[in-house]
């Protein structure tokens, strides 16, 4: 390799594969597009033990040296970051933190990821000990850091108002689907055969049942202003500290033959779920992103989304953004029959501007203004 090639650290010893929802994607797909682009730096990822038998693809792409651990307790993770991580990066150009903290010790010279600031906006959805780790940890990475890079300019300007970071110190780095996105779904009919879907049309809610993902509000719908509609919810993602509300209010409003789990699923029976979809559904309260409704327009399915923090800016005019009202959404799924070839067009062509070498691009511009920034 030339020599004129910076060394960079990717600290991915957050990223413990199936537990971290949506960032992980994100991050596998960013450096994916690295390689795709053939980045100008020499990148070095540093990530859990067994991260690369869950990732073997991207392993066989980028060099990964794998941590002693597992990395499933935090307390080990931010040990292993301030010992092994430190020693091991040293003598890294920069070290891109990727999990929204910079541990106490090490390289200097570094790129901080923030996903979101979900907790500044709904503290209530946080465990105690959670909200007072981040509220301590995240301000201080942030005043550390020499770039924050963030998911959405939504994400960006909530940093930078609550924060005070000057916009000199941050970078946008967009999320991006993979140019084979949807190439190997899964069959139609084998996931109708499988859940049990018969011939109904399908809403699907891609997400984990964490309070601020508003299942409720679907459920909502479903027993009141959808309850005439010949249509199965499917909720795609695992159990989220709404749990036990969300089982509860499927008995309670009567919906359970118009409700669907399927728990967590691999990536070609979600992106066949979304494809055989009439609408991806996703009235979350806040996304730092959201993921979701980018893969439902990549692959050709009308989104139906809130108009929460940053999902108008992700969707654009490739999908409904709604208010969150029942008075708002009642009427959704006809307009969503009756404009559904122009929602299509729409999406297909808003997802282009979100690809993995898009991302990597802008990943590439955080990069070179943080090494910019401590050579002057």
């Amino acid at each position: 390799m030339s020599m004129n090639r910076h060394d960079i650290a990717v600290n991915m010893l957050w990223c413990v594969p199936g537990a971290v929802g949506g960032s992980e994607e994100y991050f596998i797909r960013q450096m994916r597009g690295m390689v795709e682009i053939d980045a100008p730096f020499n990148i070095t990822v540093y990530a859990p033990k067994d991260f690369s038998r869950a990732h073997s693809e991207l392993a066989s792409m980028i060099n990964v040296v794998e941590a002693p651990s597992h990395c499933t307790s935090r307390e080990l993770r931010v040990l292993l970051e301030n010992t092994w991580l430190a020693s091991q990066t040293k003598s890294a150009d920069m070290v891109h933190h990727g999990g929204g903290t910079i541990p106490s010790r090490g390289n200097s010279v570094t790129l901080l990821t923030i996903h979101d600031v979900q907790y500044l906006s709904y503290p209530e959805y946080f465990s105690a000990v959670k909200l007072r780790y981040l509220q301590n940890r995240v301000p201080s990475a942030i005043r550390r850091a020499t770039v924050v890079a963030t998911p959405s300019n939504y994400v960006r300007e909530s940093i930078e108002q609550h924060f005070g970071i000057s916009r000199a110190r941050t970078s946008v780095v967009r999320h991006g689907l993979e140019p084979a996105i949807g190439a190997h779904k899964t069959a139609e009919h084998e996931l109708r055969v499988r859940f049990n879907l018969g011939n109904s049309r399908v809403l699907l809610i891609p997400a984990i049942t964490h309070p601020h993902k508003n299942h409720e509000f679907l459920l909502g719908l479903l027993a009141n202003e959808w309850r005439n509609e010949d249509v199965k919810l499917v909720m795609v993602g695992g159990n989220g500290l709404a749990e036990t509300r969300i089982q509860s209010l499927i008995s309670e409003l009567g919906v359970v033959n118009k409700v669907v789990r399927s728990g967590r699923v691999q990536a070609a029976d979600r992106d066949g779920l979304i494809a055989l979809a009439e609408a991806v559904v996703f009235p979350s309260k806040y996304e730092g992103f959201g993921a979701p409704v980018l893969e439902a327009m990549a692959l050709g399915t009308p989104v139906i989304s809130s108009n929460c923090a940053s999902l108008p800016e992700v969707v654009g005019d490739g999908g409904l953004v709604l208010p969150l009202t029942s008075e708002a959404w009642a009427g959704a799924l006809n307009l969503i029959r009756e404009q559904r070839s122009t929602l299509v067009y729409n999406g297909l062509r808003r997802a282009e501007e979100f690809t993995s070498a898009q991302s990597a691009q802008d990943l590439v511009i955080a990069y070179e203004k943080t090494l910019a920034a401590v050579s002057h």
